[in-house]
């Protein structure tokens, strides 16, 4: 039904589903947007990182590699159900460019029928003038780029990364922005008490090397204190409210958009994978490997149509078949536990 080979700690995601796990594979939330997930790996150990990702991080148990032919052959059958205007938008729990296809990855999304848009998240680290040249003659439509601080020194310790040099990163992006077909869109995490100061500037610079020749130039992200991401102290998330309001005052000030909605990248609902199970239902599954956190396994249906979480599973073996609770069903990404 499908396997996952391990490799030190990264495990190589094979001819198993690609949907149901949050963690890799694909997320179909109802729009005419796809999120793409290649890996779970990342370079950096962000002190806000939502989903603990990096070297630093201390609730994973295993990281993820999907395999390029299996990546875009269910992404080919998703695409299919939209109706045309697809965006695929590679976004992942880490960062795609430790993904060691990513230029192909982009190519061949490109190719799928009924897509408009490739579009990338990342905050840079692992770029160069090649990769980004290699990125723009695959089609990549959009690089959504993190800069979180201008500041050297605060940007380093943001990224809880000594090598972490924001310089570069600036560099390459105005890079992208007179050496590419790549739009460029920065888009820095707004940490309330830490890097308040640098907003700002972030904003004067991404207007300064012409940042959203197509979409926005910016796309500031309010941090969220997420149950298992990181903390760091004395960062208290915002209300909507008063982001909003905040952003409306740079708006402004700078001449500039900031309050953002889907349809200013053109996202709209659209069809979507049905969702085969209910909540509180129970199916058969098979333990295929270890899941992403702590306490956690991955599992099959019996029917090989999603894969799934199940949580506190310490003690379930791989290969394991047995009976599952169905605890989340919301956009066909499954948490479940054994019964």
């Amino acid at each position: 039904m499908g396997s996952i080979e391990r490799g030190a700690k990264v495990f190589r995601v094979e001819d198993i589903p690609l949907v149901g796990c949050i963690a890799f594979g694909l997320i179909d939330r109802g729009t005419n947007l796809i999120q793409v997930r290649p890996t779970s790996t990342c370079p950096l150990s962000c002190v806000f990182c939502s989903t603990d990702s990096g070297p630093k991080s201390r609730g994973r148990l295993a990281e993820y590699v999907v395999s390029l032919d299996c990546l875009v052959e269910e992404f080919r059958r998703l695409a299919s159900v939209k109706g045309g205007g697809v965006e695929a938008h590679i976004d992942t729990v880490g960062d795609p460019l430790t993904y060691p296809w990513i230029v192909e990855l982009v190519s061949e999304l490109r190719g799928v029928k009924g897509v408009d848009v490739v579009s990338m998240q990342t905050h840079g680290s692992l770029l160069n003038e090649k990769l980004l040249d290699d990125l723009s003659s695959a089609g990549l439509s959009r690089i959504n780029l993190s800069i979180d601080a201008m500041d050297a020194e605060l940007a380093r310790r943001l990224s809880d990364t000594e090598w972490y040099d924001v310089k570069r990163v600036a560099e390459l992006a105005k890079y992208i922005v007179d050496n590419t077909s790549i739009d460029l869109l920065v888009a820095p995490v707004w940490v309330p008490n830490l890097n308040d100061q640098e907003i700002p500037r972030i904003i004067e610079f991404a207007l300064s090397i012409g940042a959203g020749k197509k979409w926005p130039p910016l796309g500031v992200q309010k941090y969220e204190a997420h149950k298992r991401g990181r903390k760091p102290r004395g960062a208290r998330p915002l209300s909507w409210q008063k982001f909003y309001a905040e952003l409306k005052e740079w708006e402004e000030e700078f001449k500039v958009k900031l309050r953002l909605s889907p349809e200013d990248f053109l996202i709209k609902k659209a069809s979507s994978l049905p969702i085969p199970y209910k909540r509180f239902e129970r199916v058969s599954v098979r333990v295929v490997g270890p899941g992403w956190l702590k306490g956690e396994k991955l599992a099959v249906t019996s029917r090989g149509d999603r894969v799934l979480t199940l949580v506190g599973a310490d003690h379930i073996p791989v290969g394991a078949s047995l009976k599952a609770r169905i605890l989340v069903n919301k956009h066909n990404i499954y948490v479940a536990e054994p019964v």
